[in-house]
């Protein structure tokens, strides 16, 4: 997968799951992701079975540097989540090439909606036309809030 959407020189995204580095993602997201800390191997590996998975890659090394993950039916929903960046290639702008990439690649299903959560990173999803839900009353949740 290519993106012209604002992804530098020496990166690439890749939706290929054989490329994915699964013990790296569990290690960023178990230990480092707010939303994910403790996180069993298990558990992250059913996430990663049961969605579409973007990788980010350093094109020279081949090397592992992103990931973000995307439940979704293909035709009419899908949920962003699990966005993470390796500490050591932020301030890159990867995290909004990276938002950016997936909602290119999901733009060709037709999808009525694409829904995100976060506490902290509002700014970088709305670079690539994230907004507030217009409507929040219409939510609901069951589980963890």
């Amino acid at each position: 997968m290519t993106s012209d959407t604002g992804l530098p020189d020496g990166y690439e995204i890749s939706t290929d799951p054989a490329r994915l580095d699964a013990a790296l993602i569990h290690q960023w997201l178990s230990l480092d992701a707010y939303w994910a800390l403790g996180r069993s191997r298990e558990k992250q590996d059913r996430a990663i079975a049961g969605s579409l998975n973007f990788g980010l890659y350093e094109q020279a090394s081949g090397r592992q540097v992103g990931y973000a993950r995307v439940v979704t039916d293909h035709a009419t929903f899908a949920w962003l989540c699990d966005v993470y960046i390796a500490p050591a290639a932020r301030g890159r702008g990867l995290g909004t090439a990276l938002a950016a990439g997936v909602r290119d690649e999901l733009a060709e299903h037709g999808l009525r909606r694409l829904l995100l959560a976060t506490a902290d990173a509002h700014g970088v999803y709305a670079k690539v036309g994230f907004q507030p839900v217009a409507k929040p009353e219409k939510w609901m949740v069951l589980g963890e809030q």
